[in-house]
C-alpha cells in the first residue's frame, strides 16, 4: 500500500472556506480518478504563529503505477483549480510513502 500525502499551509482567514472545498469538490475529484482506494484528512497540531494552519490530506493506493499514472495525467488540473481558487493564499507539499 503506498500513502500519497498532500501536506497543505493555508491563511487562517479563509480555512473554513478552504475546508469545505477541500471536502466537496478536491477531494471527489482526486477520488473519482479510481487511483485510490481511501483518504483521511487530518489537521496538523502545532503552535502556529505565521497566521497559517496545516493539514494533511493523504491518499491511499495499491501500487505505485496508480500514484504516478495519476501524478503525470490527472494531478495538473485538479492542482491547477487548487491553486487558482486559493492563489497567493497557501503552501503546499507532497510526500508519497511505502507501507513496510
Amino acid at each position: 500500500m503506498l500513502l500519497y500525502n498532500v501536506t497543505v499551509g493555508i491563511d487562517k482567514e479563509i480555512e473554513a472556506e478552504w475546508i469545505a472545498w477541500i471536502k466537496e469538490k478536491h477531494i471527489p475529484d482526486v477520488m473519482a480518478t479510481g487511483f485510490f482506494v481511501d483518504w483521511k484528512f487530518y489537521k496538523v497540531l502545532h503552535d502556529q504563529d505565521d497566521g497559517n494552519v496545516s493539514y494533511s490530506i493523504q491518499f491511499f493506493a495499491e501500487t505505485i503505477n496508480h500514484v504516478t499514472t495519476y501524478l503525470e495525467e490527472f494531478a495538473p488540473p485538479i492542482v491547477a483549480q487548487h491553486r487558482t481558487r486559493f492563489q497567493n493564499r497557501h503552501v503546499t507539499f507532497m510526500t508519497l510513502l511505502e507501507e513496510v
